[in-house]
């Protein structure tokens, strides 16, 4: 990912749209490279708060019940709720299914959701995020209203 995607000024309206397809279409390419990485990852999501996909990369296995908003507008609240708990901000969080297993990743105002199946190293999916942090801090900076 580059980093000269975000303007320093403020630009035209087409410039900037321009700019964010352009990141968009270059993160998709680099998201797509990571899903064969990991031995059954299935999906990597990358949503808002309300659950709505951005960005979406996914093996034809994937079930399609894991991409609803409803289900991925869960972990924006439970972050909300383990805060009260006064031990810092929640960065992951880890559900084990009986065939699946889901990894959420806090990127605030985004989410990132890696669905793999049970057997699939959860370790390694957990270490995905060193690869996603500059990216998504740049597509970050772009959804976020100042």
């Amino acid at each position: 990912c580059r980093s000269s995607f975000l303007p320093s000024r403020v630009l035209p309206f087409e410039v900037v749209l321009l700019r964010f397809v352009a990141m968009a279409d270059e993160l998709e390419d680099f998201v797509r490279k990571l899903l064969p990485t990991v031995d059954g990852l299935e999906a990597i999501l990358i949503t808002d708060r309300d659950g709505v996909i951005v960005l979406k990369a996914s093996t034809p296995s994937m079930p399609e019940a894991a991409a609803r908003p409803n289900f991925l507008a869960t972990y924006p609240i439970s972050c909300e709720q383990a805060s009260k708990l006064g031990l810092g901000t929640n960065q992951n969080l880890v559900c084990m299914y009986d065939n699946y297993q889901v990894v959420q990743m806090n990127y605030l105002p985004l989410v990132v959701t890696l669905l793999a199946r049970e057997d699939a190293n959860t370790g390694l999916l957990l270490g995905l995020r060193a690869s996603l942090d500059s990216c998504l801090e740049e597509l970050k900076q772009a959804v976020e209203v100042p």
